[in-house]
């Protein structure tokens, strides 16, 4: 009894910390699993148990796969093959949203969101529509589509796991099982937000322009170097060293010809136009200070910043992101990569001051300039997404499709049960790899290890939960409070729960913790096991309330420009939706009894 509440204990602090998320999940499950560990919760024979269950192979598995999809370019005309229904917002956000959910259903749900982004931001600013109306839409649509299949999220390939290993059904769900309910799920989802939820996204300023977006003409200015400077001979190191400021050269005007790669002890002359990035504040000091002319007072363009080799790329910061908490100078951005940090965006509001001190978040949109392969390099390295100028290798070759191929060939071999699903995708990824399609130096940088290492951790400790007689606890718990409520009323409670608790925490974290439950709850009332686990997978995946619920919720908060109370307005619905509809479809496919 002593160790039931002990884990309870260690799982309700766990929960508190996830909420609250100051340390990244993957940290916080590591530090839970130790604690389980030294209280004895967890044999040591088991702690590393997570990392070969197999929906943990799997999800690795599908984020290579999806990657290598993306990045072959394949999927590109089928997306802009609805670029004509850019006026039409309707019918062109419920197709990206559609397409984004078809997409979701076999790919990473950030892989798919990634391949869309791009593609909503600039249909947004090609119909002249802010784009917080289309991002929202294919993040939501990017959960729902992995209601779908068992591959679809972590949460159906965990909830398939357990129902393998963990009751006397002895098997996993096979790869469609979960499209009895997820695919009526999802498609009145997608309806709902065609015709109704991207009207209650808030209307905001129709941004057209990476400038209008991070107000650049606030710290991008041109200054002339005079007779009466004194920064006539003085190197760019030594000029950026003069005050305990956060300004910096990006460039050169010398005889009308513009550079944009400057070196540190670069001399500066007579006549030089210095581009500036520094706050307005900082530029009247150094202006007064070392006699210097403001070129104009116009508005500096974005095309100010680039040239042949030098671009400008605009990018989201996701979690598990090695810059996520850390600063440009923490990181050496511009010594050590080569590249600028021009701006930074939270929540659609720009930092202007300290810009390179900025300890980076989940969400946060990020400028940067360089040369366009170093750019590219440092956007890969940095596991960045890229919003509008997006850079996909597309191969020339006419073997383009393979991927695809293989992937198609892998789903299909899992469909059959010819082969266990974490067989097949694995069995595709070698392929891959032996056929080089994937360099092998490259297959793990394709890989979220924050999200593989929170299910390895999680999963001895779901395991934890049920072995002390912490599962048993919660069950007894609740029947004891819901004597009175029919079998439906509790699987509806049950649902209610789910949901609750994954807007608040990461949805594969909410489906360890509730398995067990929904498995002691069904076993306790004799009623279907399945009814219960599809009910926990379905809930697990609509988080749809916060930012913080999905990481897909996350990564657009700071495109779109979104507040808090934005994800109530349409998710609020949608989860209602869900509710209602999920119901008796899970009665009907599934039958409680």
């Amino acid at each position: 009894m002593y160790a039931s509440y002990t884990i309870l204990i260690l799982l309700f602090i766990t929960m508190i910390l996830f909420i609250w998320g100051r340390f990244r999940y993957d940290i916080v499950a590591l530090i839970s699993l130790t604690i389980a560990v030294a209280i004895g919760a967890v044999p040591y024979h088991l702690v590393y148990s997570g990392l070969s269950n197999p929906a943990v192979i799997t999800v690795a598995c599908v984020m290579v796969i999806s990657q290598t999809i993306t990045n072959s370019g394949v999927l590109s005309p089928l997306i802009h093959a609805f670029d004509k229904f850019n006026y039409y917002p309707v019918i062109h956000i419920g197709l990206l949203t559609l397409i984004t959910a078809v997409f979701s259903a076999f790919m990473n749900n950030v892989g798919a969101l990634g391949l869309m982004m791009p593609i909503a931001i600039q249909s947004a600013i090609d119909a002249k529509r802010s784009p917080a109306l289309y991002l929202m839409p294919i993040a939501l649509g990017s959960a729902m589509g992995g209601l779908t299949t068992v591959i679809g999220t972590p949460p159906n390939l965990l909830i398939s796991s357990y129902r393998a290993e963990n009751t006397s059904i002895g098997h996993p769900f096979a790869m469609f099982d979960f499209s009895y309910c997820g695919f009526w799920i999802a498609l009145i989802g997608v309806i709902f937000i065609a015709f109704i939820g991207w009207r209650l996204i808030p209307k905001r300023k129709n941004l057209s322009h990476t400038e209008e977006i991070f107000e650049i003409e606030d710290y991008i200015t041109e200054l002339k170097i005079t007779e009466k400077s004194k920064l006539d001979n003085a190197s760019i190191h030594e000029f950026e060293s003069m005050l305990d400021s956060d300004y910096r050269v990006l460039g050169i005007i010398r005889n009308q010809r513009k550079r944009l790669v400057v070196r540190p002890q670069q001399r500066l002359e007579v006549g030089d136009i210095l581009i500036l990035q520094a706050p307005s504040s900082v530029i009247e000091k150094i202006t007064s200070l070392y006699k210097l002319d403001l070129i104009g007072d116009q508005k500096k363009n974005i095309e100010l910043l680039k040239d042949d080799d030098i671009t400008v790329n605009e990018c989201v910061v996701p979690q598990g992101s090695t810059l996520e908490g850390r600063s440009s100078a923490q990181l050496r951005l511009r010594s050590r990569h080569s590249c600028n940090l021009l701006a930074v965006s939270r929540q659609g509001r720009p930092f202007k001051e300290r810009l390179n001190h900025v300890n980076l978040i989940a969400g946060d949109v990020v400028l940067l300039q360089g040369p366009n392969l170093l750019v590219q390099e440092t956007i890969s390295r940095f596991g960045l997404l890229p919003l509008l100028g997006r850079n996909i290798n597309i191969s020339k070759t006419k073997l383009f499709y393979l991927p695809l191929l293989i992937f198609c060939i892998a789903i299909i071999l899992a469909a059959l049960q010819i082969f266990p699903v974490q067989i097949a995708f694995g069995g595709a990824v070698m392929v891959m790899l032996l056929t080089n399609i994937i360099p092998a130096r490259k297959v793990y940088d394709m890989i979220d290890w924050p999200i593989i290492i929170l299910l390895a951790a999680m999963i001895p400790i779901g395991h934890a939960l049920q072995s002390t007689g912490g599962t048993a606890l919660i069950t007894h718990y609740l029947l004891q409070h819901a004597t009175s409520l029919s079998p439906p009323a509790v699987l509806f409670l049950l649902m209610i729960i789910t949901m609750t608790l994954s807007d608040f925490m990461n949805n594969a974290a909410t489906a360890v913790v509730m398995a067990p439950i929904a498995v002691s709850i069904a076993q306790a009332l004799n009623l279907n096991i399945d009814t219960f686990l599809m009910a926990v997978a379905i809930s697990a995946s609509c988080s749809f309330l916060t930012p913080v619920g999905h990481q897909n919720n996350t990564l657009v908060m700071g495109p779109g420009g979104y507040k808090f109370i934005d994800y109530i307005r349409v998710g609020l619905p949608l989860e209602i939706i869900v509710l209602a509809t999920s119901m008796p479809l899970l009665l009907h496919f599934f039958p409680i009894h």
